[in-house]
């Protein structure tokens, strides 16, 4: 529980930031489930983020889980948006760069292609 705390911590998610509510749970586990408010609802009110958590029949334990995927989710959103801000600096990077030898005869080839190409559009001198 301790790890979860700091995990919490570090991901800026605070108690008072969250809504929880208990509701009865559904699907197999018979009688007991239905009649159990085991399931965990968490909602992330700055985020808007919902978890629902019906792992286990304990209220306890599913409340535990509920906070682990909330702060998997947070840190899987993070990684996301670290990777993108690299991509970006690689893709800014990439396009500052001077072009190369090669690709600058290249350009030279295809503009002089092109500059024939017009010129044999040209109406023929007598």
């Amino acid at each position: 529980m301790d790890s979860l705390n700091r995990r919490l911590e570090r991901m800026k998610i605070f108690e008072e930031d969250l809504e929880e509510r208990f509701v009865l749970g559904s699907g197999s586990g018979g009688q007991k489930i239905n009649k159990t408010s085991s399931c965990v609802y968490l909602k992330h009110l700055p985020s808007g983020h919902e978890i629902t958590c019906q792992e286990t029949r304990s209220r306890e334990k599913n409340r535990v889980i509920a906070r682990e995927r909330l702060c998997e989710y947070f840190e899987r959103k993070a990684e996301a948006e670290k990777l993108a801000a690299a991509r970006d600096r690689a893709r800014r990077r990439y396009q500052k760069r001077k072009p190369s030898r090669a690709e600058k005869a290249r350009v030279r080839l295809i503009k002089r292609v092109r500059s024939d190409r017009k010129q044999s559009r040209r109406r023929i001198s007598e």
